[in-house]
């Protein structure tokens, strides 16, 4: 390709940013300036995080519209407001699924074909990894993109775009931090207020045709044998409703007064109460849980809160009880600021199976299962997914 624009890091975070915001956000793109400062900084999914001012992000626009990469537009409706809207993708001619990578790219610099598959699940639906490298080495015939030498210790090699100076050596970033404490709460909280009936209406029958997760719910009635179980993070209740017909007394606690509510109304027989999962007692009626489950309600804390989140999770266990786990299998961490239709705020965070059992180890349990199930695109999962059994000693 002829004529391939040299973008400087500061025009390659502009880009990216908006070619994102485009596909996760289109209600309210083009963005405003606040808007594109805001997406350019985010603390997570870009690589490495910045702090661009207002000022500097103008001069940025007004370079990269000077070379016909970029229009300022009026607000269509409402206060006249100046917005930003990319057009690097009609510049470059780019089909849906290049468009994806390139996005990934100029947001997170040079990376293996697993890992921007797993990175565009927003942006575009590759089938497989092997449909990335196909539209990889497409992108590389185009002068578009091209594969680096492996590093020692790689397992696979790692893409980089050709649209301007990256440090294909450069050590890889340090983790993502998630925001933890009472304001990541907060936001966690309004977020699922934000989408609880939708999110119910969606989730609802979701154990239907999922044959490993009802196996292993089943199993989790059988060895409470009547006794006392409680789903932490239950969000709409199906899953302890499902629990509770196969035979458990089981209880349903979550952070979000409007998932509870949901629980309440659509399982009226059920128990739902507003708790966190970090402050659970023991059962009122038992000394102890003869289960506790954490179905996929770990994944939006820091990495550093999971020993203390575990270790509560395993306190109120009866002798011989059961701790489940159900989280995201990997280790990334996926924004979302769109869910369900409504703004939301929300790092998904995902556990590698190794790590998770030495942190469940160290709050003392024993006995530990863990199973890997793969994404079933065919519900439209994106991620792998990871679920952890182990015991409190009698």
């Amino acid at each position: 390709m002829t004529d391939l624009p040299e973008l400087d890091p500061e025009e390659q975070r502009v880009l990216g940013s908006l070619l994102e915001k485009q596909v996760t956000v289109p209600a309210t793109y083009p963005l405003t300036l606040n808007a594109l400062r805001t997406a350019c900084n985010q603390s997570n999914s870009r690589d490495p995080v910045t702090d661009y001012d207002e000022q500097t992000l103008e001069q940025v626009g007004r370079r990269l519209k000077d070379r016909g990469l970029l229009r300022i537009v009026w607000s269509d409706t409402g206060r006249r407001t100046l917005k930003y809207h990319q057009v690097l993708d009609e510049v470059l001619g780019l089909a849906p699924d290049e468009r994806a990578l390139v996005t990934v790219l100029l947001l997170r610099g040079p990376q293996a074909p697993g890992e921007l598959r797993s990175r565009t699940d927003r942006l575009h639906p590759f089938a497989d990894r092997a449909a990335v490298e196909e539209t990889l080495r497409r992108m590389a015939e185009r002068g578009l993109v091209r594969e680096l030498p492996r590093r020692g210790g790689d397992r696979d090699a790692r893409w980089t775009h050709l649209l301007g100076a990256a440090d294909p050596e450069a050590a890889p970033a340090a983790p993502v931090q998630v925001p933890s404490g009472a304001e990541r709460d907060e936001r966690v909280r309004a977020s699922y207020d934000a989408v609880a009936t939708a999110y119910a209406d969606s989730l609802l029958t979701e154990l239907t045709g999922l044959p490993f997760e009802t196996w292993l719910l089943d199993r989790v009635a059988a060895h409470a044998a009547g006794g006392p179980v409680v789903e932490v993070g239950c969000g709409p209740g199906h899953v302890t409703a499902y629990l509770a017909d196969a035979g458990a007394d089981a209880t349903g606690v979550d952070l979000s007064p409007g998932m509870v509510a949901e629980a309440r109304r659509r399982f009226p027989g059920g128990s739902y109460e507003v708790g966190d999962l970090r402050t659970l007692m023991r059962p009122a009626t038992a000394t102890g849980w003869s289960a506790v489950l954490a179905w996929y309600s770990l994944i939006h804390l820091a990495p550093s809160e999971l020993p203390g989140a575990l270790e509560a999770l395993a306190r109120p266990l009866a002798p011989g009880g059961w701790l489940v786990l159900a989280l995201h299998a990997g280790s990334d961490v996926r924004h979302h600021d769109e869910w369900f239709g409504q703004p939301v705020d929300l790092d998904f965070v995902y556990h590698q199976e190794d790590g998770i059992v030495r942190l469940v180890q160290a709050a003392g349990l024993t006995d530990v299962e863990w199973y890997r199930r793969g994404a079933l695109e065919s519900r439209g999962e994106s991620s792998n997914r990871l679920y952890v059994v182990a015991r409190k000693p009698r």
